[in-house]
């Protein structure tokens, strides 16, 4: 099975701009989420609209395409950044870019998902630890079937335990996060990047569900790895006391 990861990496974000470019424990961010996906897949391409960004992964050896920068999601730059490649690839995994620690047997768990021809794409779902984190509506929530497939996607509580008190619902079912990790087959990448918003896309502004709602099969691998991603200056602060103590 030949295999591609690609990162989307913007500068612009509004909760820190220029993430993809801060230092973390002597490596930029983006080069270390490079170096992860480098373990575990056959190429790694970073897909970016802003020149630094484009100029420092060119200075670390690294494979990077510039892409729009009108781009909705990801998922619609990494299309560009494909076609942009070329190549025959059984699967693109999409690797987030402000994910540094991201598991190479995270990357394995959602490309094995593909030993299955019925799987279009596939993503990665890990316990919860409390019911404090499952009702945070920043870590959206999987409802899974018993095959494994996706079945819903929101930042609700789902399911709703009944008979029991709220307290206790963690106790009684197992709640899955949604770890933002996504694989495609390059032909289901191509049409999923063409299609237009859903309504629940635009009621839960969760851009898996326009896939759901269009037929898709979105097989969720499990990991018991807790990711640490970088949204804000106060995540890289906190990743870089994990890296301090090993």
């Amino acid at each position: 099975m030949k295999t591609i990861a690609i990162i989307p990496a913007r500068y612009g974000s509004s909760r820190f701009p220029g993430k993809p470019l801060a230092v973390l424990g002597g490596m930029t961010v983006i080069e270390r989420v490079c170096r992860q996906a480098e373990k575990c897949v056959d190429d790694v391409v970073v897909a970016t609209d802003d020149e630094r960004i484009y100029d420092h992964v060119r200075a670390f050896g690294g494979r990077v395409v510039m892409t729009s920068k009108e781009h909705r999601s990801g998922t619609d730059r990494i299309n560009e950044a494909l076609q942009k490649i070329g190549g025959e690839w059984d699967v693109v995994v999409n690797v987030q870019g402000d994910e540094p620690f991201i598991a190479p047997s995270q990357i394995e768990a959602v490309m094995d998902c593909f030993r299955d021809e019925s799987v279009d794409i596939a993503t990665l779902g890990k316990p919860f630890a409390s019911m404090e984190e499952v009702e945070n509506p920043n870590s959206p929530k999987i409802a899974r079937s018993e095959l494994g497939f996706a079945l819903y996607f929101s930042r609700s509580v789902i399911p709703f335990v009944r008979g029991k008190e709220r307290q206790e619902w963690i106790g009684n079912f197992r709640f899955l996060k949604h770890i933002g990790l996504y694989a495609y087959r390059p032909e289901v990448l191509k049409r999923i990047s063409s299609l237009p918003q859903s309504p629940l896309e635009r009621a839960e502004s969760l851009e898996q569900l326009r896939w759901l709602e269009a037929g898709y099969r979105i097989q969720v691998a499990l990991t018991d790895i807790e990711t640490v991603g970088i949204d804000t200056p106060d995540d890289l602060r906190r990743a870089e006391e994990l890296i301090k103590k090993g």
